[in-house]
């Protein structure tokens, strides 16, 4: 079996402390989402406290990494060299709470990416970061 081609290239985020666990919690195989412990409410991107209870005892969760295309947008313009196009850029509702969503690329073909269809979480792979990225839910990880 021939190995995987590489990602393609991408701009990186920075891996600042209250939201580096976003970016590396993928190397685990998990998607992380900040939750308030108090009220068990998440909320993305993270904050230094809960804004549905402004406790400040906010924390790294793992979910499911299941949600559903809430809206996308097809991309025709290659934002750095060597970046395939079009590609989909999509808000993704996570399974775990009404309007929590992700803003993240799909991985699928255009003609196949609809509104509401589900998806599941991947992760692409770029020096210590790790991509969460998003793909049909009956697709093949």
């Amino acid at each position: 079996m021939a190995p995987a081609p590489p990602p393609p290239p991408r701009k990186l985020p920075l891996l600042e402390p209250g939201s580096a666990f976003y970016w590396t919690s993928g190397a685990e195989g998990a998607l992380r989402i900040q939750r308030c412990t108090a009220c068990g409410t998440y909320q993305h991107p993270p904050f230094p406290h809960c804004a549905a209870c402004g406790s400040e005892d906010v924390a790294p969760a793992a979910v499911s990494g299941k949600g559903r295309l809430a809206t996308y947008t097809i991309n025709y313009e290659p934002w750095i060299p060597g970046l395939p196009v079009p590609f989909v850029f999509g808000v993704v509702e996570l399974a775990e709470q009404r309007e929590l969503y992700v803003f993240t690329n799909v991985l699928a073909p255009v003609d196949q990416v609809r509104h509401g269809m589900a998806v599941a979480v991947t992760f692409e792979p770029h020096e210590d970061v790790w991509l969460p990225m998003f793909r049909p839910e009956d697709a093949p990880a």
